[in-house]
């Protein structure tokens, strides 16, 4: 049986990250990505880029100019409370969109050229033992790390239950034209039709932009409901490649257990509820696997440490604005709030797109206009 010290199952932002990671924490150590597919692949995703992602990457030894080339940044953010308040601003920091099959594809290489091995396999049986992680009979593993996403095999392996169905997101992404009055300005649209659910329109700067639409799988998603809803609240659009895909909120998180196998970014249901963003919770949870990796026996231990140091305030405080973003008319309070307080507006895109938490300056400035 062939042996590894750290073996990563899926090659996305996660699966990349946690590569790089583990060499850049063990440069001895011997690390090799599975994924499914060959590259470059698409990835069914929102394709936006917050710039604490590359700040991440960035501390991994990639080159965020490398990782973005080609498309320009994206530096403001329109968003439409459910009630129809809109607030547009520039953000602290410009965004990137980088299609999947582009970013994965570089990711891969840099952790290739950091001296992880790349091999396409799909795994289908995971067995732990007390010294090793077996991987369909054939590989063996010091620490695997589950990184193939929504629908990860490393995640039952580990027999940890499945998101509920109001902790399941579901999105239909594809390319279009961008909208009128839309370049260089990323657009998250909500509604109180089928609430919660919102669309998105994310220009790549090539005269293209991302655009979806997605809501709860309690609320009985549908193809069809799917599509109309992009129609209604994107009318006109006129996009392909529309392909859905699941998306496992973070308030549906597992528990991160002790031993050999960890889990990383959609795997984990690392995906911000508010939002849907999963690129920055994937290279972070990527990075911090990777570096627990090298613990051997006690890297579970140690990635749940992590997870908790780095994410845990955070996670808390997105999951109670969840909670409390079920109410449009708090949530049109809190629109009107950042539309009056360029603190407010960054403090809320913190919030939904990085690591950013419910600040009382954000909770004040909804009060007064509940008032």
């Amino acid at each position: 049986m062939e042996h590894w010290d750290v073996v990563v199952v899926g090659a996305g932002p996660a699966g990349a990250a946690c590569a790089l990671a583990a060499r850049r924490a063990d440069p001895a150590a011997r690390v090799l990505l599975l994924d499914r597919a060959d590259f470059p692949r698409d990835k069914v995703c929102g394709d936006g880029i917050a710039p604490e992602a590359l700040d991440v990457l960035a501390g991994l030894g990639v080159d965020p100019a490398a990782v973005t080339a080609g498309y320009p940044a994206v530096p403001r953010l329109r968003l439409r409370s459910p009630r129809g308040t809109t607030v547009e601003r520039a953000t602290e920091r410009p965004s990137h969109v980088v299609p999947r099959a582009v970013l994965d594809a570089r990711l891969v290489a840099a952790a290739q050229d950091a001296g992880a091995a790349l091999r396409r396999h799909l795994v289908r049986q995971v067995t732990v033992r007390p010294d090793r992680v077996e991987v369909d009979g054939a590989l063996s593993a010091g620490v695997l790390v589950g990184a193939d996403g929504a629908e990860s095999v490393v995640r039952r392996a580990l027999r940890a239950p499945r998101n509920r169905d109001d902790q399941l997101a579901v999105a239909i992404r594809g390319y279009a034209p961008v909208p009128p009055g839309q370049d260089g300005v990323q657009v998250i649209l909500t509604t109180e039709q089928r609430w919660p659910a919102y669309a998105w329109s994310f220009p790549l700067g090539d005269g293209r932009a991302n655009v979806g639409y997605g809501e709860l799988v309690s609320g009985g998603a549908t193809r069809a409901g799917l599509l109309d809803g992009l129609q209604r609240l994107l009318p006109g659009v006129a996009a392909d490649d529309l392909r859905a895909h699941r998306l496992p909120l973070s308030t549906g998180r597992p528990r991160q257990p002790d031993g050999r196998v960890l889990l990383a970014g959609d795997a984990a249901s690392l995906i911000n509820p508010l939002t849907g963003e999963g690129i920055f919770y994937a290279v972070l949870s990527g990075a911090m696997a990777g570096q627990a990796a090298v613990a051997g026996a006690d890297a579970g231990a140690a990635h749940r440490a992590a997870l908790t140091r780095r994410l845990g305030r955070h996670l808390r405080h997105s999951s109670a604005a969840s909670a409390l973003s079920r109410w449009p008319l708090l949530m049109d309070a809190v629109f009107r709030g950042a539309a009056a307080d360029q603190r407010v507006f960054d403090d809320v895109v913190a919030l939904g797109l990085a690591d950013g938490r419910l600040t009382p300056r954000t909770l004040a400035a909804a009060a007064r206009r509940l008032r």
